[in-house]
């Protein structure tokens, strides 16, 4: 079992970069396939990018394409989502997840492990 903490968010203006990092203890980090999902207040929880076990595999939900960049370091536990040109809309709480399947996936359904989650807050 795999525990999660998240840090890295904050309040900023449009157009400011941020980056989140997520730090994994217990389990083998480099077994898990790792994701980052946002959740807005009134909505549901949504993909946001997902990464493979060694990290030469990404997903990225088309709304953040071109401006978040998702890696880990298997030998930090760790895994980080950088994001550039933040929006307004980019404004939600921000989890990171562990999934045990081989593939990439962007159902939260299909993670296992979640963290708590860190706000970000983007002012226009």
């Amino acid at each position: 079992q795999v525990q999660l903490v998240e840090s890295g968010g904050g309040l900023v203006q449009a157009g400011d970069s941020l980056r989140l990092s997520c730090a994994a203890s217990g389990g083998t980090f480099s077994t898990y396939g790792m994701g980052w999902f946002r959740q807005a207040p009134g909505k549901d929880r949504e993909f946001v990018a997902a990464i493979s076990r060694r990290g030469g595999g990404t997903s990225y939900a088309d709304s953040v394409k071109g401006r978040f960049t998702i890696s880990r370091d298997n030998a930090k536990k760790t895994v980080s989502l950088q994001m550039n040109t933040l929006k307004p809309e980019d404004t939600a709480v921000y989890y990171c997840a562990a999934t045990v399947r081989s593939v990439i996936v962007v159902d939260t359904a299909l993670y296992n492990y979640w963290g708590r989650g860190t706000q970000v807050t983007v002012s226009s």
